[in-house]
């Protein structure tokens, strides 16, 4: 099973950093089953790659619900409607429901089921040929926050310290207004954030993270 790690800024300060089991298979929801209570933070459930009668199963850690679309990363072409079919099928077993920003309109009856049931709506971008400029990023920023996501998630190619520097000035307080948002940044490339900000973290734990 695979894992991504992430550093948390929350009400202006960077808290700890959350480490995310990836099932995106029946091999991995095996190894998830085995996983000991403090193994991982939460897992995520990417159900565009499982079977279609697997159900999300009752765990000791929160589920990260996700159903993305090919051109954001999934293995399979799934229309808007097959992907609020899968996303309404799973949302019960959800702590967190996990939408590419450009999805949020195609996806909002599921956004606002999400909201009805206090699951908490993580809006994503990802990037991975590169880390885009500052003021995209702040758009990014601006457009999650005027969606209402509770959280936001960018993953971006790091090649160089300017790269991951980018990343770090949004963690810059009163850059950026972001009031009850908090915010999440990963990474790939030959300068991963997580070498710079959690220099604990294992190699491992690194290659798991950039290889999925």
């Amino acid at each position: 099973m695979s894992i991504y790690i992430v550093t948390m800024r929350q009400k202006n300060k960077l808290s700890n950093t959350c480490v995310v089991g990836i099932v995106d298979s029946t091999a991995a929801l095996s190894a998830a089953n085995m996983l000991s209570k403090d193994s991982v933070d939460c897992l995520e459930w990417r159900a565009g790659c499982l079977p279609g009668g697997l159900r999300v199963p009752p765990s000791v850690f929160s589920w990260v619900l996700t159903v993305r679309h090919f051109l954001e990363g999934g293995k399979r072409e799934l229309s808007a409607k097959k992907r609020e079919e899968i996303f309404a099928s799973h949302l019960p077993a959800a702590s967190f429901v996990d939408i590419e920003l450009r999805s949020f309109r195609p996806l909002a009856r599921i956004i606002a089921s999400a909201r009805d049931r206090r699951i908490q709506v993580v809006a994503s971008f990802h990037d991975f040929k590169k880390t885009p400029s500052p003021g995209k990023l702040r758009d990014l920023v601006m457009q999650a926050g005027d969606q209402g996501a509770d959280i936001f998630k960018i993953a971006t190619r790091t090649d160089s310290p300017a790269d991951v520097g980018r990343l770090l000035d949004l963690f810059q307080v009163g850059k950026i207004p972001l009031s009850v948002m908090r915010m999440t940044h990963c990474s790939v490339g030959p300068w991963p954030i997580t070498s710079q900000v959690m220099p604990v973290a294992s190699a491992n734990s690194l290659h798991a993270f950039c290889s999925c």
